[in-house]
């Protein structure tokens, strides 16, 4: 096992009617808030009122920044971070999925600045301080809500990128399960996939250690028998809150103790797809994925046989493999490319900006060769 820090400041607040304590943790850090939302959903499902019944009650400033999309960009993080600078906001409340978290988080960051958020992505800067962020979380998926992790895109640069710092994280996360009682089925089976990836991430990680790989297969077959329950029934609470509730624990580093890191070559190729084509994240993850593996299965069969014997009691690599591509099946989340490809979408396209972004995971290399491999398996 190898050393590490154990170290988690969010306070969350999990529960039906947690929100009603909003106000309250706003209050700590002052009377300028900056709101940060995505597309308008939370205004029509009601969430958006209650969070604004919460900051009338005790009676702040608020100046607020829609918009945010499903693939951050940058320019959204700047244009909002300059919203906050030039009204001195004290806290800023994000409320939504993990595109709206991880945007306020380089938001919290780049507010005290003058240059880009972007600055922190490429190595030209690092942040010294923050603005306290509070979230409400309406999406289960990425676990934002309760780790130091953000990720944005730069259409200039071709980049989608992953930023990590503990000035990021959550004072304070508010994850009601009925906040996500709207969220359609196919964003609930992506958030599913999203917060499966995050196991598999930390399980093909560097180190070893036993129980950080219980941990994992303990939220893995919580999520699968839970997730599929929840697709036929979409406003069951119990199943809301579970799925919640593994998503959080995916990736608040529970899962990473004991390991060098994570290894993440997955998501840096799902990220190209979402680059490219906009491909939702929970689908570029299922897309992905098997075709790591199975790229990987005479390199380390041994981890992938034994993580198939302990989520799906199957013996070997292949029929590891089978498994997860017959789940993500069943909660209808695509293994190829092919099923959501449009006219004029190209290997090569997806080949080139693999290479240009150096696509490998933090703990297995990959190069020219394996890239095309994996595309060649995945499209």
């Amino acid at each position: 096992m190898e050393n590490f820090i154990a170290y988690n400041p969010t306070k969350l607040h999990f529960g039906k009617g947690v929100m009603d304590q909003l106000g309250k943790a706003i209050q700590e850090y002052g009377k300028k808030v900056l709101l940060i939302y995505g597309g308008g959903s939370i205004k029509r499902n009601g969430i958006y009122d209650k969070a604004v019944e919460q900051l009338k009650s005790i009676g702040v400033e608020v100046f607020e920044y829609s918009g945010i999309k499903p693939n951050p960009i940058i320019e959204d993080v700047d244009e909002a971070a300059k919203l906050g600078r030039d009204n001195d906001v004290d806290v800023i409340l994000a409320v939504g999925g993990g595109s709206v978290i991880d945007s306020a988080k380089i938001i919290s960051i780049t507010i005290p600045v003058q240059h880009s958020g972007w600055d922190f992505y490429a190595g030209k800067a690092k942040p010294q301080t923050a603005i306290p962020l509070i979230s409400v979380l309406t999406l289960a998926a990425t676990g934002t809500e309760m780790n130091p992790f953000a990720v944005v895109q730069n259409k200039e640069t071709q980049q989608k990128l992953g930023y990590g710092h503990d000035l990021l994280y959550n004072k304070h996360s508010f994850l009601d399960p009925e906040n996500t009682y709207t969220v359609p089925r196919d964003y609930t089976a992506y958030g599913i996939a999203d917060l499966i990836a995050h196991c598999l991430e930390a399980y093909f990680g560097g180190g070893e250690a036993t129980l950080s790989d219980k941990i994992v297969f303990a939220i893995l077959k919580d999520a699968m028998e839970y997730g599929e329950a929840l697709l036929d029934d979409l406003e069951n609470y119990d199943l809301r809150a579970n799925i919640m509730y593994d998503a959080t624990m995916a990736l608040n580093k529970i899962t990473m103790h004991g390991r060098t890191s994570g290894d993440w070559g997955v998501h840096t190729i799902g990220h190209c797809l979402s680059m490219l084509y906009d491909t939702a994240h929970g689908a570029s993850l299922t897309i992905a994925s098997p075709a790591w593996m199975k790229y990987h299965k005479d390199i380390i069969p041994e981890r992938i046989a034994f993580l198939g014997k302990n989520v799906f009691d199957v013996d070997g690599v292949d029929e590891t493999i089978k498994a997860f591509e017959d789940y993500y099946k069943r909660i209808e989340c695509p293994i190829r490319f092919s099923e959501i490809a449009e006219a004029g979408q190209t290997k090569d396209e997806v080949l080139t900006l693999m290479n240009q972004n150096k696509v490998q995971g933090m703990c297995h290399a990959l190069n020219d060769d394996a890239r095309t491999q994996i595309l060649d398996l995945f499209w």
